[in-house]
């Protein structure tokens, strides 16, 4: 079972043959772990808050049988990845530049961004301030920020919701109350906002390993209180790649009104909805959402200008 000192993909049995990597991207490192064809095209799956790489398991088969290249990260602060001193590390536009890092470092001029939760808001913001390198956007259950920007000031509703990020602008108190009784608050949080049996034993322990290496969880907290301090605005705020949606309606932290409205501000938006599933809709509906994830990739792979060459190539 997965050890103490974070979770690598050694530590855990998946269906498809992966491999673990650090990558370098620029003044931090980030682990990751790999899987698919080295020449399909790239996805860089985004884990949202408290998960890890270990969010998208269920999608390295799927996404690697369609011929993708999969990467899924250990966003920075996250488990194995660097965790730099410093709320000012955290901000959004660091965390979007990650992506480029990474597109950089393995030699590709566009990513297919794949992010849940704070994942999502990462996956947006680069699709809006880096659109040259995206070649499509999937959010899940995080909507476009000018629509949370705005439902934040003037929605109660969802300001009731969003109670906890207040908590976490807290001085160490937020580090001290989380790993009392074996992380017992975070895995409440997990389990006490999605469906019964979605979180297995064998899940939580992998999280406990990630949550437990020194440091990360601070780390992991900085990133709300770097929003929070920052309150950043986007350069643009309509989307130009193509941009799916997915959310799972009965999500107790986000309004589901948000996701109908984030498709106005996209060029070419879709939205996948499903009624019955939580915030953790990935995990509820994996089968569904990463088939929805793969004909939405291989929809936007077929764009007119990404047009396959005589071999059947496309440009990567």
């Amino acid at each position: 079972m997965a050890k103490q000192s974070g979770l690598s993909r050694d530590d855990v049995e998946l269906s498809v043959e992966a491999t673990s990597r650090r990558i370098e991207v620029g003044e931090v490192t980030l682990h990751a772990v790999e899987a698919g064809p080295e020449d399909g095209e790239l996805v860089v799956l985004l884990h949202g808050f408290p998960e890890c790489w270990y969010a998208w398991a269920d999608y390295l088969r799927p996404l690697s049988e369609a011929g993708y290249r999969v990467v899924a990260l250990d966003q920075r602060g996250y488990n194995l990845s660097d965790r730099p001193a410093g709320v000012e590390w955290y901000s959004i536009d660091e965390l979007a530049g990650d992506v480029v890092g990474v597109a950089d470092a393995l030699g590709r001029e566009k990513v297919h961004v794949v992010g849940h939760d704070w994942g999502g808001a990462v996956a947006w913001w680069t699709a809006l301030h880096h659109p040259d390198r995206v070649r499509s956007v999937t959010a899940m259950n995080l909507p476009h920020p000018a629509v949370f920007a705005r439902h934040l000031r003037r929605d109660p509703a969802q300001q009731l919701r969003s109670w906890y990020v207040l908590f976490f602008q807290l001085p160490k108190l937020p580090e001290l109350v989380a790993p009392v009784r074996d992380w017992a608050v975070l895995e409440r949080a997990l389990t006490g906002s999605a469906l019964p049996g979605t979180f297995s034993a064998t899940d939580l322990d992998c999280y406990r390993a990630a949550w437990s290496v020194p440091g990360a969880y601070g780390s992991m907290v900085d990133w709300y209180r770097a929003v929070v301090r920052e309150r950043p605005r986007p350069r643009a705020e309509t989307v130009e790649p193509p941009t799916l949606v997915v959310w799972g309606s009965k999500d107790r932290f986000l309004r589901p009104k948000m996701a109908r409205e984030s498709l106005a501000f996209c060029e070419d938006g879709h939205l996948k909805t499903f009624d019955e599933a939580t915030h953790w809709v990935h995990h509820e509906e994996p089968v569904a959402v990463a088939r929805a994830v793969v004909e939405h990739l291989d929809d936007a792979w077929r764009t007119p200008n990404n047009t396959p060459d005589e071999a059947g190539h496309r440009p990567v």
